[in-house]
């Protein structure tokens, strides 16, 4: 049996097609990753029927785009999408070696000048605690312990405060951990203008109460607004500053080195 050259060379596409617009098919396969998984039978329907009609939309709208929009327009938008095609995978490759190549450690004497070299960027625009509280209902069983042990607050107190906070109605007790004065505001209901600045004394205790609730409050530390953040507040801002910039001088010195060794490899030259 003798066969041509094009009947040698044709084939058949098995696929099942389930839509088409002009020439373009849709097939089955192509609805593999479109449906969720457990998506019930009437789900289902809708998802796909959903998927079919924007994919048509999208053909024939691209079709009548390249029939109406001008040869310049079309040369324009084609070296856009080539330019974010390149952007695309040089930023991958880039951020690849990077994570390879990177020191994320940013060590305390490295934060340290760093904070003194840019001291004035860090200037607060809000006043900040170092404080612990606790919010009890009125008359509480066994306030004289509770505010002695609060008051004290030795690593015992901490303890014992800690296995009853289930009678608290709110608590904080890390008062080594920096707090913005408008959070601890929005946190302990009680703290308002008038008494704010009962609050921001250093090493001071309060009671208070509004009709519902007790707050035992000790301040360890204050910083006010316009002063200088201490460097624990900001250490975390300052290693995502440092590496960042890690991370600019390494795509800078890639980008270099790449383009010596092609210049080298005489896989780049530029001709006068």
């Amino acid at each position: 049996m003798l066969l041509t050259s094009c009947e040698f060379f044709t084939t058949t596409d098995t696929r099942t097609p389930i839509a088409r617009v002009n020439s373009t098919y849709l097939y089955e396969e192509d609805l593999k990753d479109v449906l969720p998984e457990g998506a019930s039978k009437q789900d289902s329907t809708l998802i796909v029927n959903a998927f079919i009609n924007r994919w048509a939309q999208q053909l024939l709208l691209m079709e009548g785009a390249n029939i109406n929009l001008s040869e310049s327009k079309q040369n324009e938008f084609s070296k856009l999408v080539e330019q974010y095609k390149i952007d695309l995978y040089t930023n991958a490759y880039l951020e690849g070696l990077v994570k390879k190549n990177i020191d994320t450690t940013v060590s305390a004497n490295v934060a340290q000048e760093f904070y003194e070299a840019n001291k004035e960027s860090f200037k607060l625009n809000d006043d900040l605690l170092q404080l612990r509280y606790i919010s009890l209902p009125l008359n509480p069983i066994g306030l004289d312990t509770i505010r002695n042990r609060f008051k004290r607050f030795n690593e015992k107190d901490r303890a014992y405060l800690d296995s009853i906070s289930v009678q608290f109605k709110s608590y904080s007790l890390n008062d080594s951990l920096w707090v913005k004065y408008s959070l601890a505001a929005e946190k302990i209901p009680v703290v308002n203008s008038e008494n704010k600045y009962q609050l921001l004394k250093k090493s001071n205790y309060l009671q208070l109460k509004d009709s519902l609730n007790l707050y035992l409050m000790h301040v360890n530390d204050i910083r006010s607004s316009n002063d200088y953040a201490p460097l624990d507040y900001v250490k975390n801002s300052i290693k995502q500053i440092v590496v960042n910039k890690r991370k600019l001088e390494l795509i800078k010195q890639l980008e270099n080195d790449i383009t010596k060794d092609a210049i080298k490899n005489n896989q780049f030259e530029i001709y006068n």
